[in-house]
């Protein structure tokens, strides 16, 4: 069947926009082919720094012919509404239209035949709507017109089965012709279908497919630093952006001045991929750093690339020429000094909270408090709170952000080392630091607020590591850590903090943010989140689930909210919806034991057992749901009486009972050890006397004694199970 091909010629799209463009443009098209009657059998979609596009096959020639029905007014309503009816079906008279019959009457309907469109004329009308309803991050106005796009648009090619279709949108070129590469093929070439404009791109030095020059960039430049025995530091991220950044990727291997290894490594990546959009390159034998990068041209260089890579390795000297000097002005002071103490405390946090200062002393507080639970030393846990956010009023974390925590690491690593007082005693010190913030001499304002309270935990923790000798003057490791990874996890695909102090003092910096804003009431909403609640409360929940870490948040908004966070990350993780809400619906507040519950849960029903107690339980609570609805007392009198057992009259009634006194005793017994998956198989042995009470024994008995008895017995199995999770939430 034809294609359609659509190409959406421009200047260069920014790289990071290019993989959501196509996936919007895809959405476009498709949702307004289907909304015309044509139904694509694939669609393609493509991006470079120059164009972005769509192939579609299995597209008909027309849209089939339609039958349009109308419904008119009653029969013998006044003459008035007829002729409007009338006119607005195109009929020429009342006898053209079907008398048909409702519950209310007869009324008239009109089917009105509608011939198929030719599909080029839909798509006409289809490439016009998608281009001005495109929703790019940011966009410029054209010169002449209202017309917003990310960049100037040079040309529109649509075809469709080979053949040109003429779009008008504001005046733009349409033509079906395209160019190749900007330097090696800026000839302008005929285009017909898809398979030829792909073919006719590449031999003008344009890889049309994303994941294919992404594919090439990344073997070009394994093989490049494999000839050098080197080994290429990878990074999906940069990949992702260069690939967007070249049309014919050409990766080349530069050489930098090996003395500028002395600046910490993250400082060197990060210049080369922020900055130059550079490849790091290391020794496979010590894992460090090798005087070298790779880069990726878009073109292919007569001298094979010498002189784009000198010219690379110039502007990078320069780069970390500046980096040189902040790192060696940073280094001329220890991490921690009353200068930068001074220049956190008239940094502002916010201004209902205070200065960052204010927060440090708050963290550190916390947590020390912490500590116990996260098998922690609380005074190494409050000197990582002191020394963790120093670095951000150094001189290389105001020029590298993203570098905050690695540099306060490096440098309390390199020293001379700071000496802080602790409230438990721990290291000797010179002076105290100043113990303002929240925790004494608050502003009237911050007074208001209050202090975030402090936070109850019990059991779980993660294992705790030796601590320090007192007055030891060489560098910590878990402080060290602690102040990198205190941060952390950024994201959801950041990695956890493992060593306990890091571990308590993520926890507490994370908490601190979160109580604070819930205390002055700045929370986040449908449509923003300023201060960035929803990512730190998922860090606290992935801290909490990988180290069993049990914590109760201090109210319960803020309980609700990290549920909700939880509930998010079990979603994600491809946990059944269901059996989420079953288990929260339980109003638990330990998320280490709700993660628990539904994992139990969710390996109980995919047995055999599982899924035949979830049928039994349907049957016992639907039965229970239609004799509630039809007694309104029943719910009370269920709750408030006894199984008699001298009313049995069945010896299913019997074995019933006795087998879910059984199991009641044995999953209740399992629940307070929390071994959740051993009171489920413990429930499931009621999986066979309930089936043979419910198909053997008369629930609505005609003795009212006798028939709630037998209703309390399927009130006993719904509550047994509904201890567990709510089974009614559950489908299937």
């Amino acid at each position: 069947m034809p294609h359609l091909l659509i190409e959406i010629l421009s200047e260069e799209i920014p790289a990071r926009m290019q993989a959501r463009a196509e996936a919007d443009l895809r959405k476009l098209v498709f949702e307004a082919l289907s909304a015309a009657g044509l139904h694509p059998e694939a669609i393609r979609t493509f991006s470079t720094p120059r164009r972005l596009g769509l192939a579609a096959d299995g597209l008909p020639v027309a849209t089939a012919d339609q039958v349009e029905e109308r419904k008119g007014p009653r029969v013998g309503a006044p003459d008035a509404a007829l002729q409007g009816f009338l006119r607005g079906a195109g009929l020429s008279s009342i006898a053209e239209a079907e008398v048909v019959q409702d519950k209310k009457g007869d009324f008239y309907v009109a089917r009105v035949a509608k011939k198929g469109r030719e599909t080029t004329a839909v798509i006409a009308e289809i490439v016009p709507a998608v281009i001005r309803a495109f929703p790019w991050p940011k966009s410029m106005r054209s010169g002449v017109s209202d017309l917003q796009w990310v960049r100037p648009i040079r040309n529109l090619l649509v075809t469709f089965d080979g053949e040109p279709v003429v779009v008008d949108v504001d005046g733009l070129p349409c033509a079906a012709e395209t160019v190749g590469h900007r330097f090696h093929a800026p000839q302008a070439f005929k285009v017909r279908r898809f398979e030829d404009y792909e073919d006719k791109l590449r031999k003008a030095f344009v890889i049309l497919d994303r994941d294919e020059r992404k594919a090439t960039i990344l073997a070009d430049a394994r093989t490049l630093c494999s000839a050098r025995n080197l080994e290429l530091v990878e990074d999906a991220g940069l990949l992702e952006e260069v690939t967007g950044l070249v049309e014919y990727p050409v990766a080349l291997i530069g050489d930098m001045d090996p003395s500028f290894l002395d600046l910490p490594a993250e400082v060197i990546r990060l210049t080369m991929r922020t900055h130059q959009k550079y490849f790091a390159v290391r020794d496979p034998k010590t894992g460090k750093l090798a005087p070298h990068f790779v880069t990726v041209a878009n073109i292919e260089a007569s001298d094979g690339g010498k002189a784009i890579a000198a010219g690379n390795a110039r502007v990078l000297s320069a780069r970390l020429n500046d980096a040189r000097f902040f790192w060696a002005k940073d280094l001329e002071t220890p991490l921690y000094t009353e200068e930068r103490r001074a220049k956190l405390q008239s940094l502002v946090f916010h201004e209902k909270l205070g200065s960052v200062w204010d927060k440090v002393e708050r963290v550190a507080a916390l947590a020390r408090d912490l500590a116990p639970s996260c098998g922690a030393d609380p005074d190494l846990c409050e000197q990582a709170a002191y020394l963790a956010k120093m670095d951000l009023v150094t001189e290389t974390v105001g020029e590298f952000p993203e570098l905050q925590g690695q540099i306060g690491r490096q440098l309390y690593e390199a020293g001379p080392l700071p000496s802080l007082p602790l409230s438990g005693g721990g290291v000797a010190a010179s002076s105290p630091p100043a113990r303002g913030g929240m925790r004494g001499g608050q502003t009237a304002h911050m007074a208001e607020a209050g202090p975030p309270p402090s936070l109850p935990l019990s059991g779980g923790g993660v294992t705790a590591s030796s601590p320090p000798a007192r007055g030891d003057q060489m560098p910590h490791p878990s402080t060290a850590a602690a102040i990198e990874d205190h941060y952390r996890p950024l994201g959801p695909n950041d990695r956890v903090p493992t060593d306990p102090v890091a571990v308590a003092l993520a926890l507490a910096d994370k908490l601190d943010s979160l109580v604070g804003f819930w205390s002055i009431n700045e929370k986040p909403t449908g449509s923003g989140d300023p201060y960035g609640s929803r990512r730190a409360a998922l860090g606290v929940v992935r801290i909490l689930l990988t180290h069993g870490i049990r914590l109760k948040p201090p109210s319960q908004d803020l309980l609700v909210f990290l549920a909700d966070r939880l509930k998010v990350q079990l979603r994600e993780q491809g946990k059944r919806h269901d059996l989420v809400d079953a288990v929260f619906a339980l109003g638990d507040d330990d998320l280490v034991r709700i993660v628990a519950r539904v994992e139990a849960l969710s390996d109980f029903l995919k047995t055999d057992d599982g899924k035949n107690l979830l049928a039994g339980y349907k049957r016992a609570a639907n039965i229970l749901a239609a004799e509630e609805k039809k007694d309104a007392g029943l719910p009370e009198r269920l709750g408030q009486t006894a199984i008699d057992a001298s009313l049995f009259a069945e010896p299913a009634e019997k074995a019933l009972h006795a087998a879910l006194t059984a199991a009641q005793e044995a999953a209740a017994q399992a629940m307070l050890q929390e071994r959740f998956a051993d009171a489920m198989k413990a429930l499931a042995s009621l999986r066979t006397p309930v089936d043979a009470m419910l198909d053997g024994v008369l629930v609505n008995a005609a003795d009212p004694a006798l028939r709630l008895n037998r209703l309390l017995l399927l009130a006993g199995i719904r509550a047994s199970l509904n201890a567990v999770a709510d089974f009614s939430k559950i489908e299937g």
